[in-house]
């Protein structure tokens, strides 16, 4: 007995066994994950270190030098580079894609380790970090009021930080812009040539002076106290008591040799939304967690905090990543409802039979929420590539259905059979031919599971969604659809036939005339068929290639690289008139502006102050782009007025044109730096090139002036859209 001949006998069981992966599906579907991308693990492991103070040439020598000669060690790298500045060093390995991340992770691990007593001394341990597409910041936060930086940012730090960092998802919140409290020990250095004194010796008596030890214990019979010594400062005038050595039987003060002041750590960034100083926290969300839901979560918390903190601060969300994928996600939704629609909506149109049209449709339904439990089964979250599939198996899942359908209702309509003898003999006749075709499509779509390099690691869950889909149509054909068919589908009185409808005539007429002339024009068709293969491979050339698909996001940002030297006041000069040009762009709804590290991972006082980047945020897509019923933008197309309407219809990509052409204008000293889109795959701020080109020679002058030239060069033929020039 066939499994169709079963399910028809027995319907109970039928609805329980197309209930159980329903039930499945929708319980999972409220578990998946909601990203713009699949989280693919890359074989990339960075290795960050730190030493206050050291110089470029310090830091390349003895500390870069020694991790890139170690790690060069390992098997099966593919490319080794390396970033230097002034206190900070930064090995990027990139290994080839057979390398497991964890193994290469742990390798270079291990082999650093080794040499972390060769390092300078005061040297941080090195921090080894796998790259993690999943693992990015997804909103940042400013807060901006009328108070001192100092205090908004102690108020951010423990109102705000701490509370964000206790959510379930958020891995890590990095305070950017703000002004830490420090006790600052000025010297006069004069005065220490006096008392005949260096500044090491200075910092060696403020570590010996200022620190707690344990004082152990105190036994009083029948109870112990546990002692400790409170050695630590708390007052700037604590501090200027202190003695740092004795000359000629005269302790000698900090106050005898400079002053101490009570303010903040030395200034090595800072933040600024629509002109005004701000402290930003950028939230940065756990690996393989929901983006969608965790950015909720810190809104919803930072709402339950906003009547805790003083009325006059502000905060205002900036980057927020979910709102570009809530909103990818309607439309990719939107347009799952409508092919569905329009799939049943075409078998009623030919078969011309509610009952026919529903029950084909169901398949629909039954296929793709299954779907979501294997999807969860296999870790796959809702992205773009999921979703794609998923619209793409609309049309495919409903295929079998309709056509083992058909077939039932051929038979109930030419044969004059019952609706359980039609719906069993008619599933039995065309089962191998519904397998076959399965069969086929299953081909096309499970080898791209298996697709090498990175685009297969993106592709693989599109490839395996769609399979599985396919796969589950199979199995609800052959017994969800015999089963309904046999109990369900009725033909009138007076039916005259599904074919003999005005669409289906009309459709058959076509049809039929393009046929014959074509087997009386044989050749032709040879030739016609022979030059549309032909003109394949010219097409294809001729279509644009890119690894991702470019969005209109309403938002940018201008990543900018500024000549060594700057000093942070200069670059905060530069940035701000900077500020001042993007505001006239048309549609610039906020701009935000972060100079310095974003990571979090320099130690105090140090930092890079040349980089920075202004987010510009534009108003949303809605507002920029006519709609459907817009009969005078229309009107204005068809006349060929268009350009009339360019002050209220723009899209993203041309304010962003005209950004690059007013900072090629206005700020013409400005060689390294790029208006690019936000970076899906990052915290924003670095720069997103589409081609790199390195230079390598021993000499930096002469590597240098050759940038130069091929910078011009490029510039004067238009080859690119925007250019900057790197030094690692």
């Amino acid at each position: 007995m066939n499994i169709w001949d079963v399910c028809i006998r027995r319907p109970v069981f039928t609805v329980m066994l197309v209930s159980a992966p329903l039930a499945l599906g929708l319980m999972s579907y409220r578990r998946l994950g909601v990203d713009l991308f699949p989280n693919v693990e890359l074989p990339i492991v960075t290795v960050t270190t730190t030493l206050r103070g050291a110089s470029v040439e310090e830091m390349e020598t003895s500390v870069t030098k020694p991790i890139e000669e170690i790690i060069n060690t390992i098997s099966l790298i593919d490319e080794l580079r390396s970033t230097t500045r002034e206190g900070f060093s930064q090995v990027r390995v990139q290994f080839f894609l057979e390398k497991d991340r964890e193994v290469a992770a742990q390798e270079v691990r291990d082999k650093v380790s080794t040499i972390v007593s060769r390092l300078p001394v005061g040297t941080d341990m090195p921090i080894i970090d796998k790259f993690d597409i999943d693992a990015v910041p997804v909103v940042t936060i400013a807060v901006a009021g009328n108070r001192p930086l100092q205090e908004i940012t102690e108020i951010a730090r423990k109102r705000i930080k701490e509370q964000l960092e206790s959510l379930s998802g958020v891995g890590a919140v990095v305070i950017v812009g703000g002004r830490q409290r420090a006790i600052n020990v000025i010297l006069d250095t004069d005065l220490l040539a006096a008392y005949n004194l260096s500044i090491e010796e200075v910092r060696q008596a403020l570590m010996r002076q200022n620190i707690e030890l344990p004082g152990g214990r105190v036994d009083q019979g029948p109870q112990e106290l546990v002692l400790r010594t409170m050695g630590r400062m708390e007052t700037a005038a604590e501090f200027a008591n202190l003695i740092v050595a004795d000359r000629s039987g005269y302790p000698v003060r900090v106050s005898d040799i400079g002053r101490v002041e009570d303010s903040y750590e030395e200034p090595r960034g800072l933040s600024r939304l629509d002109g005004q100083n701000a402290v930003s926290l950028i939230v940065q969300k756990q690996s393989g967690v929901n983006t969608v839901a965790v950015v909720d979560a810190v809104k919803n918390r930072l709402a339950e905090l906003l009547p805790t903190l003083p009325p006059d601060l502000r905060t205002f969300i900036i980057r927020d990543q979910s709102r570009f994928i809530k909103r990818s996600m309607e439309e990719v939704q939107f347009h799952l409802v409508i092919a569905a629609v329009l799939v049943g909506g075409t078998i009623l149109l030919f078969i011309r039979d509610w009952r026919t049209t529903v029950i084909a449709t169901l398949s629909i339904p039954a296929s793709i929420i299954a779907t979501f439990a294997y999807m969860e089964y296999m870790g796959f979250t809702l992205n773009n590539f999921t979703m794609l599939g998923l619209i793409m198996a609309v049309g495919i899942v409903i295929d079998d259905a309709v056509v083992i359908h058909e077939n039932i209702f051929r038979h109930m309509e030419e044969y004059g059979r019952p609706a359980r003898e039609a719906a069993s003999t008619a599933t039995k006749e065309i089962a191998l031919a519904v397998m076959a075709t399965t069969m086929s499509l299953l081909v096309i779509f499970i080898p791209i599971i298996f697709m090498q390099g990175r685009v297969g690691r993106f592709f693989s869950s599109f490839g395996s969604t769609v399979a599985f889909a396919i796969f589950m149509s199979l199995c609800v054909s052959f017994t969800m659809t015999p089963m309904l068919c046999s109990r369900f589908l009725v033909l009138r009185a007076g039916h005259k036939g599904s074919k003999s409808g005005l669409i289906w005539r009309a459709i058959d007429g076509f049809y039929g005339a393009c046929l014959r002339w074509s087997l009386r024009h044989r050749w032709a068709m040879v030739a016609i068929s022979a030059a549309t293969l032909a003109s394949t491979y010219p097409l294809w050339k001729s279509i644009g290639r890119d690894f991702i698909p470019r969005d209109d996001q309403s938002e940018f940002e201008v990543a900018i690289t500024l000549p060594e030297g700057y000093s942070l006041q200069r670059a905060d000069r530069t940035f701000q008139e900077l500020e001042a040009q993007l505001r006239k762009l048309p549609g610039v709804l906020n701009l935000f502006t972060v100079v310095g590290d974003t990571s979090g991972r320099m130690v105090r006082g140090q930092g890079d102050v040349t980089a920075g980047s202004v987010y510009v945020r534009l108003v949303d897509l809605d507002e920029r782009q006519p709609g459907w019923l817009d009969f005078g933008y229309w009107w204005a197309v068809l006349t060929g007025r268009k350009h009339t309407l360019a002050d209220r219809y723009y899209s993203q990509f041309e304010v962003m044109r005209q950004a690059r052409q007013m900072i090629r204008r206005q700020f013409p000293d400005l060689e390294r730096v790029s208006v690019q889109d936000v970076s899906s795959f990052g915290g924003g701020g670095g720069r997103n090139v589409v081609l790199e080109l390195n230079l390598r020679g021993p000499d930096l002058k002469k590597l240098e002036n050759y940038s130069r030239w091929i910078t011009a060069w490029m510039r004067r033929d238009q080859f690119q859209m925007a250019m900057a020039i790197e030094r690692d």
